[in-house]
């Protein structure tokens, strides 16, 4: 089954709660296998469990993505933060 028949029955402005690993990885903007890594290292969360199916709520992928770090952002550190 296409994720675009799957998702159908949806109005179109509503988007699903839970995605396949495909979606979810689309939907951050990288690639599946990028995805994986980033679950594995606890960037990006793990999957809920919906029988034998691995599905990712879009609720805790917008979580995880607002940790990641703003390209720069080490850069614009305020020194006084570091003292004591």
């Amino acid at each position: 089954m296409t994720a675009a028949r799957r998702y159908a029955a949806l109005p179109p402005t509503l988007a699903p709660r839970g995605l396949s690993r495909e979606a979810a990885a689309a939907y951050i903007g990288i690639s599946p296998g990028k995805f994986d890594e980033m679950v594995l290292d606890g960037r990006m969360p793990h999957a809920k469990r919906v029988d034998a199916r691995k599905v990712w709520d879009i609720k805790n992928l917008d979580i995880y993505f607002d940790r990641l770090p703003d390209e720069g952002a080490e850069d614009k550190r305020n020194p006084w933060d570091e003292v004591a």
